[in-house]
Formats: structure tokens, C-alpha cells, sequence
């Protein structure tokens, strides 16, 4: 994300530039996906550091092909399903969903829950793929493309765990710690916490997590390996209400979750997005 640097201002060419121009187009998306109510031009221009004038003409050049709305009331802009849309396009295009979702479709039939994939992306763990085995009555049912907190949900300690512990906390720190005030009861609120999970995890080869993400869900999850290098590229997730998907039926179900995970890592001509080496971050 494009930041204000303390004590430098950059030159009208730097602003003025095609790199530049897009540098800020891109901070704006980014600072707009975090803020879905929308936010006015004043606030975008002091969060970024740039001025009115520059955040103005990048607002417009964002709204003309509509990746941007204006309301007209109160001037707020945010953005629109366009750039939902794109991604979930990317993903259908790439394969991802069509030889995923068998694979999920039986776990949810299965567990009686939800099942979805999450794709590493950089420092991050996107959600982009579900089945919902839950046909009736209380049922977790969250939207495709959110990103996850790594401190407390399953996916992340999934992950996580298959790391370095400095590398695994670099991560978080760059996240931040998710609390209980913001996710459920019993969020890891401290590193030291957070690394008892993730040893666990370790030894068992999935995590799993109770009331962390929040008050009334527990989920588990594994690591999906490339086949030859053991890199991890994703992980596939179980989750339901904590009244139903206690934790003695999670443990009933990691033999099914594992070899969900086996199965998206040897599918044959996969997407590339899964089977990828993937390259770790820069802490």
C-alpha cells in the first residue's frame, strides 16, 4: 500500500509518472477494499498521504470504467462488484474452482459443513472456493474472496505451522494479532500463545480452532503441499457453528480432511495457483 515517507516529498515527475499514477491507483483499490462503507476524498487523501488534487483525478480515472462509486448524497466513494467480478473470473478461467470443488463438495457432504479452499496470495490467505454441506438450520456461510486473519483462524495456523517460527510471526506481525474483542473468546492474543497452536499443528498435521475466529465457529484445516517440494500452496478448511462441529467431531473428521488435501495436491494438470512452488515472503 502506498504510504506517506516522513520527511520526503516526491517530485511532480515521481507523481506525474505512469508507475506513479499507478501506484496510487492501486493504493486507493486497496484502501477502499478495507473500508466497504466507503470513504469521503479527504479521508482517502490523508490516509495516503496524497493531495486532494492528485486523489481527485485518481478517484475519477477509477470511476469512468467503474471500478468506483460516487454517491451522490454523500459523496463517499467505493468500490464496486467490478473488481470482485475480475477475480472470481481469474479464478474460473485458471481451473481452480472445477478441479476444487468436487473435491470440496464431498468433504461438505461428508462433514455436514462447510467446506471451501484458501490460496496463498503473497503475504496472505484468500478464500475462493466453498460447499456448503449444512442444508437446514444454523450454518457458517461467509462470502468468497475475504482475506484471513492468520493469528486465529484455522487456515492461517494451517499455514502458519508449516513455516519457520520467525517467518510464521513476521507474517502475523505485518497482520497484526487478531484480539478477542475483534474475533472470538479464545483468540490467541499473544505470540507465545499463537506458537503453542501452531506447534500443535504441527505435530498433527492440521489445526484446529475453537471460538478464535469468532464466538460461535470452530473449523480446522490443512496444508496443501506441492507434491514434489512440499511447499505449501493453499489449504482446504472444514467450519461450522461450535454447538454442532464440536471438536471431538473434528477430530472424527481429520482423516477425510487430510486426504481432501492430498487429493487438491496431485490433481492431475491442476491450476497452476495450487500446484505452484510457492516462494516465501519477505519477512
Amino acid at each position: 500500500m502506498l504510504k506517506k515517507v516522513a520527511g520526503r516529498k516526491p517530485t511532480q515527475d515521481a507523481e506525474e509518472s505512469p508507475s506513479g499514477r499507478l501506484a496510487r491507483a492501486l493504493a486507493v483499490i486497496e484502501l477502499l477494499a478495507e473500508n466497504a462503507a466507503g470513504m469521503q476524498l479527504y479521508g482517502i487523501a490523508e490516509r495516503l498521504g496524497i493531495p486532494r488534487s492528485a486523489t481527485h483525478r485518481v478517484l475519477t480515472s477509477l470511476v469512468e470504467p467503474g471500478y468506483v462509486h460516487q454517491e451522490q448524497l454523500q459523496g463517499t466513494y467505493r468500490l464496486t462488484a467490478k473488481i470482485t467480478s475480475l477475480a472470481f473470473t481469474f479464478l474460473a478461467r485458471s481451473g481452480i474452482t472445477d478441479f476444487a470443488q468436487p473435491v470440496l463438495d464431498r468433504l461438505a457432504e461428508q462433514s455436514g459443513e462447510l467446506a471451501r479452499l484458501a490460496v496463498i496470495h503473497g503475504k496472505e490467505l484468500v478464500w475462493v472456493s466453498k460447499a456448503q454441506g449444512s442444508l437446514f438450520g444454523l450454518r457458517y456461510d461467509p462470502d468468497m474472496g475475504q482475506v484471513a486473519r492468520l493469528s486465529c483462524s484455522a487456515s492461517g495456523h494451517a499455514w502458519l505451522s508449516c513455516l519457520p517460527e520467525d517467518e510464521a510471526l513476521s507474517l502475523v506481525r505485518s497482520q497484526g494479532l487478531g484480539t478477542r474483542n475483534e474475533y472470538g473468546p479464545r483468540a490467541p492474543e499473544t505470540e507465545e500463545a499463537l506458537l503453542k497452536h501452531l506447534r500443535k499443528a504441527r505435530r498433527d498435521g492440521f489445526a484446529i480452532v475453537v471460538q478464535a475466529y469468532t464466538p460461535w465457529t470452530n473449523a480446522m484445516a490443512a496444508p496443501i503441499r506441492h507434491p514434489q517440494t512440499q511447499e505449501v500452496s493453499g489449504v482446504v478448511v472444514i467450519a461450522g457453528p461450535a454447538v454442532r462441529f464440536t471438536q471431538e467431531r473434528m477430530e472424527a473428521l481429520s482423516s477425510s480432511l487430510l486426504k481432501a488435501a492430498q487429493e487438491l495436491s496431485v490433481t492431475p494438470t491442476a491450476s497452476a495457483f495450487v500446484t505452484r512452488r510457492f516462494v516465501r515472503p519477505a519477512a
